[in-house]
């Protein structure tokens, strides 16, 4: 997520006897594309793990079973994709989370002399505007770290300002930051609203690795101590035109990290109806770290949970209050509105979105 801040890059070592036999971190992100050792690679990610994970001792699992696979010689004949796809496996096998993931240099496997494969362009917001009398509609795909996109949000929020409804389509939604949610919120709640928590591990947040500290958003209160814990508020910006409007959001096995916050935030306020299909699971949030030689992984540092229950999202997604297909969300959420199926299923038709909808396999596993 999930949060305009992160992923954040920032190289932190663990001080252990490994980790003081590696390159120091101003070395690996200067020969950040230079050839590395394999072996390397992996202890430098299980030192990452192991320093900074969400939880200290899910991450001592982990390079316990990445420095065992460096010992019994598993990564060494590997490269590119391979060597990333085995990392993956390792840890996921040890306890599955939906953001961790190695990604191999660009084009590490590609044919020499080969042009990159062209990556078409998802744009964050698509088809925004009226879907039907009193009824906006937006699509979300990502929440980017962009003021041009988050001012766009708060435009839409404006210009639809007299709506009776909103639909917030988060099917094709892959995660980002809060920027966007953060012009989004005040239209919706006529009081301050506690939202969401987010906990970020102590030693990270102490060394300045937080990707949500600062955020004006983001309220500080006391929790375990092994964290640092801030709640997500939402405060009125004073226009009382939305905050009696009916909310809808769409959901499905796509929506992830920052998109699941969103629901979350939603579902757990009372403020908005999930229709869908559960979301994708993948809960903790962090940043994007350097391992060399081109390799880079996600670290989770943090996670997001319900402030009244402590439960998060992990594995099982946020669930919808309405469960049907993902396809057929949009369609549900107009008839609950008042439009006529007919016409509801020619609007959902036409605002299908071409990205996505299905749950993505985790790096390493064998499918889910």
């Amino acid at each position: 997520m999930m949060p305009g801040r992160f992923p954040l890059s920032l190289l932190l070592l663990a001080a252990t006897p490994a980790a003081s036999l590696l390159p120091t971190p101003a070395a690996v992100a200067a020969d950040a594309d230079a050839a590395v050792p394999s072996d390397v690679v992996a202890e430098h990610y299980a030192a990452q793990l192991e320093a900074n994970y969400v939880y200290p001792d899910i991450g001592k699992r982990y390079a316990a079973a990445l420095r065992e696979g460096i010992a019994a010689g598993r990564y060494a004949p590997l490269t590119g994709a391979a060597l990333a796809e085995a990392l993956g496996a390792t840890v996921q096998g040890v306890s599955p989370d939906g953001h961790l993931r190695v990604k191999p240099p660009a084009n590490a496997d590609a044919t020499p002399g080969a042009a990159p494969a062209p990556r078409p362009n998802k744009p964050a917001i698509e088809q925004p505007g009226w879907i039907a009398p009193g009824i906006a509609f937006i699509r979300f795909n990502v929440f980017p770290d962009d003021a041009a996109v988050t001012q766009a949000a708060a435009t839409f929020m404006a210009d639809h300002a007299d709506a009776k409804a909103i639909i917030f389509d988060i099917r094709s939604h892959n995660g980002g930051g809060i920027d966007q949610m953060d012009v989004i919120f005040p239209w919706l709640f006529a009081k301050p609203t506690r939202l969401v928590a987010m906990a970020t591990r102590a030693s990270v947040d102490a060394e300045g690795g937080s990707p949500i500290d600062g955020i004006p958003s983001m309220r500080p209160v006391a929790g375990d101590p092994a964290m640092v814990t801030r709640e997500h508020w939402a405060t009125p910006n004073g226009d009382p035109r939305l905050a009696q409007a009916k909310v809808y959001v769409l959901t499905s096995g796509a929506s992830a990290s920052a998109a699941e916050h969103f629901a979350l935030a939603m579902k757990a306020s009372g403020r908005g109806v999930l229709i869908g299909a559960p979301t994708g699971g993948a809960n903790h949030f962090g940043r994007g770290e350097e391992l060399g030689g081109g390799f880079t992984a996600f670290i989770p540092v943090g996670r997001t949970y319900d402030p009244a229950t402590g439960k998060d999202w992990e594995g099982d997604g946020v669930q919808p209050d309405i469960a049907v297909p993902a396809a057929a969300a949009l369609e549900r959420a107009l008839t609950e509105l008042g439009i006529a199926p007919g016409e509801a299923k020619r609007l959902s038709d036409a605002h299908m979105p071409s990205w996505p909808m299905e749950r993505r396999r985790r790096p390493g596993a064998s499918g889910g």
